[in-house]
């Protein structure tokens, strides 16, 4: 629409060609993408990864107060990898990493490597997280990281799966789902944040403190003050607090519908990242060997610039020289 309102401003001498590009294209996020997979495939090759620890406390714990049918393949599952647990470990790193460098390195490898990424996103988003608790009586909260990561991997890849499309108004507007599609995919992610935040488990007086404290538990001791002060301020004001964070993520799953759409993507990076800082320790705890990615925030953040409206538009004008019929002709003599 924009480009045909051009045209028709332009003069007919003049040829013009009007380009839409789009400051953060789907190739950025590819890479952006990529980066979060290699890194996760390097927290694979911590020492903690390769202890019975790993297993009891991160792999086993996903399993329990979930369905037969979800923890027990996680239980099976956990068994299995502990009898050659280098080997598997190493493996899962080795294919974590591959999938970032696979991203990065070359848009020939995005389309496999994306592929691959659906199958093993899934397969730890099951078996290393239990759908992020989701099914158990007392799943995960947003500010802990709900949904998980890894499903944010698999949603923001097919996302910017490559088409032969030219984004006109977001990276994902390129996408097999385009834009319209990555914001269904954004406002059903924000709606069930939504959810969880009126859950009683989430609503209890103390229930965003006791989250906060766990955390600063086994944070810096700069970041665990923080977490503390802020634990000490929502002390008493869980079910308050709780509220009104599932009226602000209703709004930012609306809020991509409206003309604010850019305020409400701005909005919901900020609530990320202090999701991000606080109650989920920067991603978890690095410091202490037993993080396997960094959590949801970030990922989060680079979905919410996948979808900003950023439209930018380049006039490139080459003068032609007129045609015979609107040249003017030179007066007969005589």
């Amino acid at each position: 629409m924009i480009a045909q309102t051009y045209s028709r401003v332009i003069p007919a001498p003049v040829r013009a060609r009007i380009d839409s590009r789009v400051l953060i294209t789907p190739r950025g996020v590819q890479i952006a993408l990529g980066g979060f997979w290699l890194l996760a495939g390097l927290l694979q090759f911590q020492s903690y990864m390769y202890s019975s620890a790993f297993l009891t406390q991160v792999i086993e714990p996903s399993a329990a107060g979930s369905p037969s049918f979800i923890g027990g393949p996680i239980l099976t599952f956990a068994h299995f990898y502990g009898h050659d647990l280098a080997l598997w470990n190493t493996l899962a790193a080795e294919l974590q990493c591959a999938l970032g460098l696979g991203l990065i390195l070359s848009k020939k490898t995005v389309r496999a490597t994306l592929l691959v990424s659906f199958l093993w996103a899934f397969w730890v988003w099951w078996m290393g997280e239990g759908f992020a608790t989701v099914f158990s009586p007392t799943p995960v909260s947003p500010l802990m990281g709900a949904p998980g990561a890894v499903l944010l991997y698999g949603l923001i890849g097919l996302l910017v799966w490559p088409t032969s499309r030219e984004p006109e108004c977001s990276a994902a507007d390129a996408g097999p789902l385009g834009d319209r599609g990555g914001c269904v995919v954004w406002s059903l992610l924000w709606v069930e944040a939504a959810y969880l935040w009126l859950l009683h488990v989430d609503r209890t007086q103390n229930a965003v403190g006791d989250q906060l404290r766990m955390m600063a538990s086994g944070s810096p001791h700069v970041l665990a003050s923080w977490e503390n002060s802020v634990a000490g301020v929502t002390q008493g004001h869980g079910e308050a607090i709780a509220i009104v964070l599932a009226i602000v993520s209703f709004g930012i799953a609306a809020g991509v519908w409206t003309r604010a759409r850019e305020i409400v993507l701005l909005a919901s990076i900020l609530l990320s990242l202090a999701y991000w800082v606080l109650g989920q320790s920067l991603g978890g705890p690095f410091w202490i060997g037993s993080a396997t990615d960094v959590n949801s925030g970030p990922l989060l953040v680079l979905l919410a610039l996948a979808l900003i409206s950023q439209p930018r538009l380049k006039l490139r004008a080459r003068r032609e020289p007129a045609s015979n019929v609107n040249r003017p002709q030179p007066a007969a003599d005589g």
